[in-house]
């Protein structure tokens, strides 16, 4: 579960990174493939939540991408949903680079 999890995280940030989610995303998005993106936006988020990473509009981000998705816009739900999926992955690689920091007990909440 974990190694699907980092591959299709993965695949979603390179996908952003390519450009290939904005050029071809006109032509080729349909409901089932906006709801794996928001799936996997998902399960960034949740991944990124099992080790205390999850960015504030993450969550946010998701539910409007369902909110486009059922209104039709599947352009812009697609794109909402690439973005939090890549916040997730970034807060779960924040929250890993960070938890061997040593902290003064005056920042802890």
């Amino acid at each position: 579960m974990h190694r699907k999890l980092i591959l299709i995280t993965s695949l979603l940030v390179w996908i952003i990174g390519s450009g290939l989610a904005t050029t071809t995303m006109a032509d080729e998005v349909s409901a089932e493939k906006v709801e794996k993106l928001i799936a996997a936006a998902d399960e960034a988020r949740k991944h990124a939540a099992s080790v205390g990473g999850e960015w504030r509009d993450t969550g946010k981000m998701i539910k409007k991408a369902k909110g486009l998705l059922k209104k039709g816009d599947f352009v812009a739900a697609a794109k909402l949903a690439n973005k939090a999926a890549k916040q997730g992955h970034l807060g779960y690689e924040q929250a890993m680079s960070q938890k061997d920091l040593k902290m003064p007990s005056y920042l802890h909440y």
